[in-house]
């Protein structure tokens, strides 16, 4: 039997996928890279086929500048870029550090002006010093606008022609703290590209949960790129995930990456290590329970058709096979089926007799049932037939 895990695209659109693992991602409170991990981690985004790698921050420290240029001499198939304040002196460290692209980043919102005792006359000053010399030096030029979402909407229009004036190529929208709506993505950057044709970038934080939703919606209303990380690791509550919004675009037949989902399991793997934080059991995507399957209607469909309770199929993002847990939901079909992979068949009859054992052993332990533990069931009831 043929299954379709997605529909093909026609005419498909090609959204450009920045990472920032490396750079948003290592600053996740408690989160610290060794330089072996970046260059691993690095090689390992570009041999999954993200378009762009924000690499990293060169002002941090020699030691960030080192790691940088390392990465650079590598020739990974993505751009790198390097991320900047508005002052020429972090883009002065970029410059050092050998990579084709910087970002520069600036604040938008009253309140990250006034924090920073600034106005945007301010802003419009440092995007017509900055942006033209930082093309002498670089062959791509982004600029952003922090705090974009808390911004006036007309004063981010402002800041995007600004920047488009002094040849800036791309403009992020960085929803800092992560309040956006994918209604108000969506309107926002229709309110944008009606002034403008200028690329934007969408940069999205999950402090309410919908970083993944909301960079799908930004691509939706016409951003030319989006920022992720994997398993959305970033400050706070994270960034959108890499792996999420791979599969997302990858299932709704209308976007094609240059991303290799395959490769998602094992990266994400690596970077969850690398950072010291657990994928969680529930994580979508790339989490333990993603492919666990107890209730016993579920079960008896996916042992019919692997898509009946699946979105995708496991070998789309590495894994090998789903699982079929035994439990308190189990049903007759699971346990046959279990018996069945240790070479043991069981009648339907007795399967449903071996299941109210099997419940209540999962009712009191409060929680799935190992193998071994089913296997001790069958036995010993087994015997006491005997």
């Amino acid at each position: 039997m043929h299954i379709e895990s997605q529909r093909e695209p026609h005419s498909a659109i090609r959204p450009w996928i920045i990472d920032t693992t490396l750079r948003d991602g290592e600053q996740a409170p408690g989160v610290v890279f060794s330089s072996a991990e970046k260059i691993d981690i690095a090689s390992l985004l570009a041999d999954a086929g993200v378009d762009e790698l924000e690499i990293g921050y060169p002002a941090i420290s020699s030691d960030e500048r080192s790691t940088i240029r390392t990465i650079v001499t590598q020739n990974l198939p993505l751009r790198l870029t390097s991320w900047a304040r508005a002052k020429w002196r972090d883009i002065e460290d970029a410059c050092l550090c050998g990579t084709e692209a910087v970002h520069i980043s600036f604040p938008l919102s009253r309140l990250y002006l006034e924090l920073m005792e600034k106005d945007y006359a301010w802003v419009e000053q440092q995007l017509q010093e900055l942006i033209p010399r930082a093309k002498h030096y670089f062959d791509f030029v982004s600029v952003g606008a922090q705090d974009a979402t808390r911004a006036e909407p007309e004063m981010l229009k402002r800041f995007m022609l600004d920047a488009e004036a002094c040849g800036a190529d791309r403009v992020r929208i960085a929803d800092t703290v992560g309040i956006a709506t994918p209604t108000s993505i969506m309107e926002l950057v229709s309110f944008l590209q009606s002034a403008s044709h200028t690329a934007l970038e969408f940069h999205a934080h999950n402090d309410l949960g919908m970083a993944t939703a909301n960079a799908f919606i930004a691509l939706e209303a016409g951003c030319k790129a989006v920022s992720v990380s994997v398993t959305g690791l970033g400050e706070r509550a994270g960034n959108a995930a890499l792996e999420e919004l791979a599969i997302a675009l990858k299932l709704s037949g209308k976007y094609e990456t240059g991303i290799d989902t395959r490769k998602l399991s094992h990266l994400c793997t690596v970077v969850s290590r690398a950072a010291g934080r657990k994928i969680q059991d529930q994580k979508p995507v790339v989490g333990k329970s993603a492919f666990q399957h107890e209730s016993g209607i579920h079960c008896a469909a996916l042992l019919k058709h692997p898509l009946s309770y699946q979105p995708f199929l496991p070998d789309q993002i590495g894994r090998d096979k789903c699982e079929l847990v035994i439990g308190k939901h189990s049903g007759s079909a699971s346990l046959q089926h279990f018996f069945s992979s240790r070479k043991i068949t069981m009648t339907r009859d007795e399967a449903n007799h071996l299941l109210a054992i099997v419940r209540t052993a999962a009712s009191e332990k409060k929680r799935a049932l190992r193998p071994a533990e089913v296997e001790e069931i069958y036995y010993s009831n087994l015997f006491a037939k005997q």
